[in-house]
């Protein structure tokens, strides 16, 4: 039954939750002509190749002057840093409830990255924010599954401190705060279209920004190589200081890419509103039980959720959440508990490349009873109710309720 009262036609197996909204038509059509033509380096045109389209149309969407389309959210993150010039060992501030690909970034730009603890909201602490600031170079703030921490109190002490942000938006696009488009906020802003992003290209990325000089460098970085700064309109002063001074990274987006991508963009609206009712639909049931807690938005914001997190409340041992996890595997529906999930990339203490660090008590609380379930964004009401109805079934199985 569904929260109003009224009676549903319930599926009678799991909703695949792998499968994202289908392409759109348009894509097909373009992707032919490329394959016909061959045209598939973003370089090879010398103006209107998919990939500068759709460098303007996702700029006019997000409200930015500058957009980059690169292969990668990762690749973004890790050119953003470049572009800042950040001397060789500095410190950048980053949550400690993050992909294990941001701190990798960090790591690739040689920088130092400092993890932040991060609450049962999945939001960054902020007076571990604060005390740990001074002394770093930058901050890359990752809105982790789409939940945006205290942007207003962050803006403040950077300004403040004149630490440059970027903003890891991979799971935010359509999210806003204020009103103002995430992404849109810090210096820089990185998503991602990797396939279970709200824009599906299989990979792929893109960074944002209003300062020309950060976008003639990373555009260099990127791999405009010689000349073919000329085809990215502006900043032609810029690209003409900086060619042949910077190494190139050859990290571009390719043609068929930004052929999948594009005609996509114009479903962002309607895919963040079925993304918020699908998720607040699960949410509102998932609350009704003493043993969960889907921590609220924000104030400010306006989320854009494909899936849903929350807490096991109460008194829950490791052995209840492996078990809680099973039971709802055996239901159909994968839960992951970041913390219980072996090598999870989500897990700091997973990421060993970093060597030894500080333990983070409060982030390790939190990721050893945060759950995580995929809520694709054309997921039917039907289909949002059996997934919390297997997750509520599950928790009754384990506390007998």
């Amino acid at each position: 039954m569904a929260p109003d009262g009224q009676l549903l036609t319930s599926p009678t197996t799991a909703p695949d939750v792998h499968q994202s909204e289908p392409i759109p038509e348009a894509a097909r059509s373009e992707i032919e002509r490329l394959l016909t033509s061959g045209d598939l380096f973003r370089y090879t045109a010398p103006e209107g190749a998919p990939v500068a389209l759709l460098e303007q149309e996702f700029a006019d969407l997000l409200g930015a002057r500058y957009a980059l389309a690169v292969a990668s959210c990762s690749a973004a993150l890790f050119l953003s840093l470049k572009a800042l010039d950040l001397p060789r060992g500095s410190k950048v501030l980053i949550p400690a409830f993050t992909f294990a690909a941001v701190p990798s970034a960090v790591v690739h730009a040689d920088c130092v990255p400092v993890l932040v603890e991060v609450g049962e909201n999945y939001r960054v602490d902020m007076a571990d924010f604060e005390a740990k600031l001074d002394g770093a170079a930058a901050v890359m703030i990752s809105h982790m599954r789409g939940h945006t921490s205290d942007m207003d109190a962050i803006m403040a002490l950077c300004d403040a401190r004149d630490i440059p942000v970027v903003e890891d938006a991979a799971h935010s696009l359509g999210t806003k705060w204020h009103g103002r488009n995430i992404g849109t906020i810090g210096k820089i802003g990185c998503f991602s279209f990797q396939s279970y992003k709200l824009v599906n290209a299989g990979e792929g990325g893109i960074l944002i920004t209003d300062d020309p000089e950060l976008a003639a460098r990373c555009v260099i970085m990127s791999g405009a190589y010689e000349s073919n700064w000329k085809k990215h309109p502006g900043m032609q002063n810029s690209y003409m200081l900086w060619q042949n001074k910077l190494p190139l990274y050859n990290m571009r987006m390719q043609n068929l890419s930004a052929a999948v991508i594009r005609p996509q963009l114009p479903e962002v609206a309607g895919r963040v509103a079925k993304g918020r009712a699908g998720h607040d639909r699960v949410a509102d049931q998932l609350n009704a039980s003493p043993f969960l807690t889907v921590p609220p938005a924000l104030a400010p914001e306006e989320r854009a959720p494909d899936s849903i997190q929350f807490n096991l409340a109460g008194d829950w041992t490791d052995t209840e959440a492996l078990r809680f996890q099973a039971e709802a595997k055996k239901r159909g529906v994968t839960v992951q508990v970041f913390g219980l999930s072996d090598g999870n990339a989500r897990a700091f203490w997973n990421w060993e490349f970093l060597g030894p660090q500080p333990d983070l008590p409060q982030t390790r609380a939190m990721l050893m009873r945060a759950c995580d379930v995929r809520l694709p964004t054309r997921l039917t009401e039907a289909e949002l109710d059996y997934i919390a109805t297997a997750v509520l079934s599950a928790v009754a199985s384990v506390k007998g309720t």
